[in-house]
């Protein structure tokens, strides 16, 4: 199946959907821990940085996926 654009419909169907969602939960899990991360160690920083990555790069993949 294809829309005719070359790229199959399970790109538009499901990869750019749960991209968003995945991003949306990556961005939340870094605030909820962002406070401990404030007040606590610097080591407790790696945990809400990493969630931030995360976030970006499964933003970056959506993006990339629902660009046409």
């Amino acid at each position: 199946m294809s829309d005719g654009s070359g790229r199959t419909m399970f790109v538009e169907a499901y990869v750019v959907p749960i991209a968003g969602l995945m991003s949306l939960c990556f961005a939340l899990m870094a605030g909820l821990t962002a406070g401990r991360a404030l007040s606590g160690d610097p080591a407790d920083a790696a945990l809400p940085v990493a969630l931030v990555f995360g976030a970006l790069a499964t933003l970056r993949i959506r993006q990339r996926y629902a660009a046409d």
